[in-house]
């Protein structure tokens, strides 16, 4: 049932009965964290609502078949793991399938994508789920930072031990500063990523990738009481994109992190939550079960790679490169690149790096925006990313797209899609 990673373009395009497919890859909308429409919402609730979108949306697929599910979590108690089982069970997906959480920080979700892809390519399952979920209004803050380590590692002699748990913000501050990223382009880049966003939505481009979600909604003032009545609401889009983004109010912003920093509010990702789920099967079990029509795509591998904790940012320059060698692919090979945008510091650095201006200029990175404008959940964003590369490619007729993202503590990821 297993074998050897494909290497090569022509190789790796070929229809085999071992290719791990993808039926379906669908999220919710992502929404800003703690004044966004999904504030109220639990993220195994999220979980929830794209678990029973991604059973509706395959129809003709017995639950029962469905043998494991795994899914991206960073910050959530226990790390989400009875939560996120109470849930599968409850839309519906039997107590016969098992379920397990992951989580390798930003990658959580391309990590659970990967995990569940790779048991089906070594044959221990024939069909799961992969995603993610994170809502970090509700577990955000302390716990995205440990307080309580062992003293030892604060005070390790080893500098790369203790910059694990250096803010975020501050390895954008690096990257800029080593890198050469000017505060105005990382303005500029995060305004275009609003713009595309903006386009992308008004032009319905994220409809057919996003889930409605049906909760709760109570809204507060600025100190954090309640006003009027709760209320039940169905949300249906990103709330987090500004139409009215502008380089004069990005450069009004001060510095986040550090004084007389680069990096603000306005070109770093938002905290965001959001759940997404990919359904993943053999391609000898879809053509079994009559699913052949229904395969929109393939997983063609993965790869992690890591870096100094303190420039965690450069992740996608180091993982993307080691991926198109160990799949025989150079970067004209690729037709779509969805490069998550943690920081427009890290994310300008990587296209630099890895020569992509040229295809940013052409709308084939990030060509719908990304995490500036739409968000970042997360243990959800590698999911997310996927759900929205894979009509992205069909919408512009590309073959192959690679999903790739940084990662806190120091590390890159990226996968490589294939479209059908």
């Amino acid at each position: 049932m297993s074998g050897p990673i494909r290497r090569g373009l022509k190789e790796i395009l070929r229809k085999d009965p071992s290719d791990v497919v993808i039926l379906s890859s669908l999220r919710t909308p992502v929404t800003r964290s703690y004044k966004g429409l999904l504030k109220d919402a639990y993220p195994e609730e999220l979980l929830a609502a794209v678990l029973r979108a991604t059973l509706s949306a395959n129809p003709n697929l017995d639950p029962t078949r469905i043998q494991d599910v795994g899914i991206g979590v960073v910050l959530s108690e226990l790390g989400g793991s009875k939560a996120g089982r109470m849930a599968m069970n409850h839309v519906g997906i039997p107590t016969s399938t098992s379920f397990y959480t992951i989580n390798r920080a930003c990658s959580s979700g391309l990590t659970a994508i990967t995990s569940v892809s790779h048991q089906i390519a070594t044959g221990m399952i024939d069909v799961g789920i992969g995603g993610g979920m994170e809502s970090m209004t509700r577990n955000y803050g302390s716990k995205a930072i440990p307080t309580v380590l062992w003293p030892e590692l604060k005070t390790s002699a080893v500098k790369d031990a203790r910059d694990c748990i250096m803010p975020m913000g501050l390895t954008s501050e690096n990257v800029a500063e080593r890198y050469g990223v000017s505060r105005s382009d990382q303005d500029a880049f995060a305004v275009l990523s609003h713009k595309k966003a903006t386009r992308a939505q008004a032009g319905g481009l994220f409809d057919v990738e996003i889930v409605p979600v049906q909760t709760r909604y109570q809204e507060v003032n600025k100190a954090g009481e309640k006003i009027g009545e709760e209320q039940q609401i169905t949300v249906t889009k990103d709330d987090g994109i500004r139409a009215n983004a502008n380089l004069e109010g990005m450069a009004k912003l001060k510095p986040a992190f550090k004084e007389n920093g680069t990096s603000t509010a306005g070109n770093s990702s938002q905290i965001s939550d959001g759940a997404a789920a990919t359904l993943l099967m053999r391609r000898s079990i879809a053509n079994e079960l009559g699913l052949t029509s229904s395969i929109i795509g393939k997983w063609a591998g993965t790869q992690v790679a890591g870096c100094r904790p303190d420039e965690m940012g450069i992740g996608p320059a180091i993982a993307i490169p080691k991926l198109l060698g160990y799949v025989g692919l150079n970067v004209e090979d690729i037709g779509l690149w969805e490069i998550n945008e943690a920081f427009a510091s890290q994310a300008i650095y990587c296209l630099r790096q890895l020569g992509l201006e040229k295809q940013l200029e052409e709308g084939r990175v990030n060509p719908k925006g990304g995490a500036i404008a739409l968000g970042h959940p997360l243990g959800a964003t590698g999911a997310r990313m996927l759900a929205t590369l894979l009509p992205e490619m069909e919408r512009q007729g590309l073959q192959t797209g690679v999903v790739s993202m940084c990662i806190g503590t120091g590390m890159g990821m990226a996968g490589l899609f294939v479209r059908e």
